[in-house]
């Protein structure tokens, strides 16, 4: 198969003289843009990590499944983020501090993909987003009797528990709202920030992604993030982590644009809408939600990958 002028291996499915089956695989990707579209907007990820083995799986060449996801995650993220940032959810002090730190990393992780296991990062990796989404689900079970209708985010109310400062007390009587969220936003801490963008970063940079995948779950648990504002920050970083790789394989001739145009023109209005449903969303219900994701993806990526 051709990409950008490169033979990258593969059944060359795009000149395939059979148009039938040329059609069959990019309907196959607008409908794959579709769901990872919604799930990026809904859970704040990029959506390269589950697009790649979707990919893979209709016959998209592996080099090109990974890829090329993620020059379309630019727009796809960029719209969600507009979305939260219209409604003020989005905290501009970590997104700038992840950008400066993660996109130096993400580089150093690419060039140290020559001495690295991608398949053992890969493993952790998933491991880690189980381990975090088990975390959260205790977490919701625990607060569950006590819920009200203005019961605040789960993850605030014990950041507030466990780091009590004047700015964290106040996200404890905090209305449940998109427009609120904006206001009580915990301080985090510079070093741990530090810490998350940088290894975001690198595993951005080793596993040829976004990062969006790890970026909101340590928002959320390292960070102490309400979650709504943690999603948000995710998209807006991970629309900056996927540049440098993009750069990277678009010179080594991975990306096929075909495959690009048919997955953003999907993806971007879907995240877009799965975004709207997150801000609608009782943040109680949402960590909730985002914490099975977490387990059903991470456990689906230990067995199948």
């Amino acid at each position: 198969m051709r990409a950008g002028g490169a033979l990258t291996g593969g059944p060359s499915w795009r000149y395939d003289p059979c148009f039938g089956a040329v059609t069959v695989t990019l309907l196959g990707v607008a409908l794959i843009g579709l769901l990872v579209g919604f799930l990026s907007g809904l859970l704040g990820k990029g959506g390269s990590s589950i697009a790649t083995p979707m990919l893979h799986a209709i016959g998209i060449p592996a080099i090109i499944a990974v890829a090329s996801p993620l020059p379309a995650t630019v727009p796809s993220t960029l719209a969600a983020g507009y979305v939260y940032a219209k409604e003020r959810v989005v905290d501009w002090r970590i997104v700038r501090w992840s950008i400066g730190f993660g996109a130096p990393a993400t580089v150093v992780g690419a060039l140290a993909t020559r001495w690295t296991s991608g398949d053992a990062l890969v493993k952790i990796t998933d491991v880690i987003l189980v381990v975090i989404g088990i975390r959260l689900l205790v977490a919701t079970r625990r607060t569950a009797a006590h819920d009200q209708p203005t019961k605040p985010s789960v993850v605030a109310e014990h950041a507030s528990a466990m780091l009590p400062t004047p700015t964290l007390t106040s996200t404890a009587t905090a209305p449940a709202t998109a427009a609120a969220a904006a206001d009580v936003i915990v301080e985090p801490n510079a070093l741990a920030l530090v810490a998350v963008a940088c290894t975001v970063g690198l595993m951005s940079g080793l596993l040829a992604n976004s990062g969006g995948f790890l970026l909101a779950p340590l928002f959320i648990t390292v960070l102490r993030q309400p979650i709504k504002p943690a999603l948000a920050s995710s998209l807006a970083v991970a629309s900056v982590l996927a540049l440098p790789g993009t750069v990277v394989h678009a010179t080594l001739g991975h990306i096929d644009w075909t495959v690009v145009g048919v997955l953003a023109s999907t993806s971007v209005p879907f995240s877009f809408l799965g975004a709207r449903v997150a801000l609608r969303t009782d943040p109680f219900r949402l960590e909730r939600l985002y914490g099975i994701a977490l387990v059903v993806l991470g456990t689906g990526f230990l067995v199948l990958r």
